[in-house]
């Protein structure tokens, strides 16, 4: 449908862009209060830029009512049974819902919301499990699980500055370490012919951990320490370990 010629009294973003120029170099983002007094993002992208709401689903839509298309979907499968399999509108709208998931992560990375990136890839990872689950074909379901691993890796590095932040270095290092055994999962669920490539985000997020301990003089933590006392059977020593390791956790509840 073809649109009228614009006026030089209709709104437009020539003021904004010009204001904000693009730098390919780096993700620009910003928070800005909407008419309503709302938070939203903007995100400065080559062609403009993107508005993108801080709660809810990043568009601000409910679809069909939900709280996300996820929402809906998981409500949706459970109705239908296991054996239920996405129709080609219903793949279309969970793509563009895992878009939109994707640009408001990279803009709380940027802008060190950490708990809040964490929640949106644990958003995405959950909505890509439903996709695996109920995927009407192995090209549709390899389409999103060559991702997991990044999302993840996103996760991983998020929780680990959230902790840092919150609970210091030991806790920030603990992160990384509970990371990686999930990302090492991941690659032996996939077998020795996946596309992830395993030993360059291993080894980012192992150099990542390494540059903590380094920067701020932390030693083995209570789980490392543990997994070394089992692997050499100082059982007595192990069980000291867990007791403080339980304390921890009590502490942080």
């Amino acid at each position: 449908m073809a649109m009228r010629k614009k006026t030089d009294s209709d709104h437009h973003i020539d003021v904004i862009l010009e204001d904000w120029p693009y730098n390919p170099e780096a993700v620009s983002v910003r928070l800005v209060e909407g008419a309503d007094g709302r938070e939203l993002i903007q995100m400065r992208i080559e062609m403009g830029l993107l508005q993108l709401e801080t709660s809810g689903r990043p568009d601000g839509a409910r679809p069909e009512g939900a709280f996300s298309y996820f929402d809906y979907l998981r409500d949706h499968t459970k109705k239908k049974g296991t054996d239920y399999a996405f129709s080609l509108e219903e793949c279309e709208e969970a793509d563009r819902e895992f878009v939109q998931y994707y640009h408001r992560r990279i803009c709380w990375l940027a802008m060190r919301e950490f708990r809040k990136a964490v929640r949106d890839a644990d958003h995405t990872l959950s909505l890509m499990d439903l996709c695996r689950e109920h995927s009407p074909d192995e090209e549709w379901t390899v389409s999103h699980e060559q991702y997991r691993p990044f999302v993840l890796f996103h996760r991983i590095q998020a929780e680990a500055l959230s902790e840092l932040e919150s609970s210091g270095a030991e806790a920030a290092v603990a992160a990384v370490n509970r990371g990686v055994e999930r990302m090492k999962v991941i690659f032996e669920d996939h077998g020795a012919n996946s596309a992830f490539n395993e030993p360059e985000l291993v080894e980012r997020l192992s150099e990542f951990r390494e540059t903590l301990r380094e920067k701020f003089s932390i030693g083995k933590t209570l789980d490392e320490q543990l997994a070394e006392a089992i692997a050499h059977e100082e059982y007595e020593k192990a069980a000291k370990l867990r007791d403080a390791i339980n304390k921890q956790n009590n502490k942080q509840v």
